[in-house]
């Protein structure tokens, strides 16, 4: 087998969720850990590739000599270091779990309890995966991922073409051991033309099966 190098090349990935502040104890997030991401920085690292890891709030630490972290909270910090970095780049990865939606206005002080209900105003974030796929340059090429809980493939395939992707990771809540919260995940990677399916396994194994697919179409 051709020894998938990925030497000469820059990975621009994104990992973990974004934290949106409600107050300055409080915020909106959701259960990623970063587990995938890392993973994936890892595996490109070792392949040879220079990987800027962008990473939202995780307990990870990045191990592989040629993995720079830009760590950040939010969705538009999230969105603003990636377009300091996207234009070096050759790979992009958007594997993060940035939320949709933040709330219009922080308080600036903890909101104290009163009443029986809060009512918080939410306004849509940047879907960075969308804005940077307008901008993509030729000969970069660029990975999505959907965690999906119904409809799966067909949802997918909206979001590989709304965002002009060259691929999508999909992986449904449905499937034991897939999702946040697990060192498992069971992907199926979707295409304009293909459909490639994995079994369960630890998301070390899930990443190599990814780089090994991305390695096949950009030298392909």
């Amino acid at each position: 087998m051709t020894e998938r190098s990925f030497k000469g090349k820059t990975v621009l990935l994104t990992a973990g969720p974004t934290h949106e502040p409600i107050d300055p104890v409080r915020f909106i997030g959701n259960h990623s850990t970063g587990k995938m991401g890392y993973a994936l920085a890892e595996c490109f690292a070792a392949h040879g590739a220079s990987v800027q890891l962008v990473s939202g709030p995780t307990n990870l630490q990045a191990q592989h000599p040629n993995i720079t972290v830009t760590h950040v909270t939010t969705a538009d910090e999230m969105y603003a270091a990636v377009l300091e970095l996207v234009d070096a780049a050759d790979i992009l990865v958007f594997a993060a779990a940035v939320a949709d939606y933040k709330p219009k206005a922080a308080a600036a002080r903890k909101i104290k309890k009163s009443g029986n209900e809060l009512t918080i105003e939410l306004v849509k974030n940047v879907d960075i995966a969308a804005a940077l796929g307008q901008r993509k340059k030729a000969g970069q090429f660029s990975v999505g991922f959907a965690l999906e809980t119904h409809d799966e493939s067909a949802n997918a395939l909206e979001k590989l073409q709304k965002k002009n992707l060259d691929m999508i990771v999909l992986n449904s809540l449905n499937d034991p051991g897939a999702g946040f919260r697990h060192d498992t995940n069971k992907i199926t990677i979707l295409e304009q033309h293909a459909t490639t399916a994995f079994d369960l396994k630890k998301k070390t194994a899930v990443a190599q099966d990814i780089i090994n697919l991305i390695w096949d179409r950009v030298h392909g």
